[in-house]
Formats: structure tokens, sequence, C-alpha cells
């Protein structure tokens, strides 16, 4: 059963919308393997000190797991993993105007999100063989087709979520998102989480978030 990880207060989206933290995670999930801090520091170009700052918020969250610890030369190293899963926001409950700030936050997270991916995405595109693949169509689909697919998606990102090392496969990353175009009343947006009947939002975190992306 695929786990789930609920952020229920407009403070834990806020941790996790940081565009920096969502770097931390990317590289989390880049080494395939528990990684200690001072690995994603090395990684990420940057001190440990300031990426121990924002690893300890992401693990206050849930977003990263402490799962082994090495001596090492004396010094205790720690490992940690990032999340795979559905990440819930969850604003049910919320008034009005919290409910506002909740979307306004959720809309930053989504935004952060798309632009990491495109960054990366664009900076393949510039190496001498790139590979990728960018698809914009219309598809026609019922709730529970679209509910199928996202099944079929998450299943098969997790048959193929770790390499071998015995063949030739290479490493993908895939961001999907899939939206509804149904015309809506003029005070209502067009959420781009899946919006759930509890009045929740879901979106898979798979790969690196390495992340695919419900609508």
């Amino acid at each position: 059963m695929k786990k789930e990880l609920k952020l229920k207060t407009l403070e834990e989206v806020r941790i996790y919308s940081d565009p920096y933290r969502i770097q931390i995670m990317n590289e989390f999930q880049n080494f395939n393997r528990p990684a200690t801090i001072k690995e994603v520091a090395d990684a990420l170009q940057e001190v440990p000190a300031k990426v121990y700052y924002h690893a300890k918020k992401l693990e206050s969250i849930g977003m990263l797991q402490l799962v082994d610890t090495k001596l090492i030369n004396g010094i205790t190293a720690k490992y940690y993993e990032p999340f795979k899963g559905q990440v819930i926001i969850n604003k049910s409950g919320a008034d009005e105007k919290i409910q506002q700030v909740f979307q306004s936050e959720t809309e930053k997270l989504i935004s952060n999100l798309y632009d990491e991916n495109k960054k990366r995405f664009l900076q393949v595109s510039t190496t001498g063989r790139p590979k990728g693949n960018l698809t914009n169509t219309n598809v026609y689909l019922t709730e529970q087709e679209v509910e199928a697919l996202f099944v079929m998606i998450n299943e098969f990102c997790e048959q193929h979520d770790k390499s071998s090392g015995e063949d030739d496969r290479e490493r993908f990353e895939m961001f999907f998102t899939l939206f509804t175009m149904r015309k809506q009343s003029p005070n209502k947006k067009n959420h781009l989480l899946h919006n759930r009947n509890d009045g929740s939002y879901v979106y898979s975190c798979s790969i690196a978030p390495a992340c695919s992306s419900s609508v």
C-alpha cells in the first residue's frame, strides 16, 4: 500500500514549498540510497551547516527520515532517506481566510516544483545528446479512468525506482501533470493538484520530487 504523508498546517506547507528545500530533496533522491547531509551539501556545493538547517525542517514534517547511523573516524554519520508516496495537503476544517492562504501556499509549492523540473529539463536539452520527451495534448477520461491512470503511473515508477546495476538502464526523471479543463464558476480556480472530495490536495512523490504530480 502506497504511503501517505499529510501536511495539515500552513507551517508544514511553507516548510516544503521553499525552493531550496526542494533542491535538497532532489539531491537526496539522486543518491538512490540513504545519504548523509554532508554528501548532499557536497553535491550542492554548499556548507553542511546550511543544508543541515533545512534538512531538519524537512525531517520535522516527515519528508526526510533518519534510517541509519555509522561511526566513521570517531564521528557519527547520520543517513537520511527521502519520503516516497502521496503527499496530501489538507485544508478542510479551516475558515475561508485560512483556506485562501492555504491555496496561495499550495500554488507556491506547485510553482516551485514546476520551476525546478523545468530548469533540469532545459539543462539536459543543452547537453550533446539529450534524451527527453515533452508532450502536450488533450485526452478524454472518466473519473475512474483518471484514478486508474495514476495508479498505473505510480506502480510503474515503484517498479523502476532503483537500478540493479547489472544492465544498461539510464536514470530518467518524470514530471507528469494532468488537469481537468471543465468549465468552472468565475470564483473557483482550476487546481494544479488533485482536489479530493474531503477538501485536501494530493500529489505523488516517487522520484526526484523527482515527483509525478497528480491533478
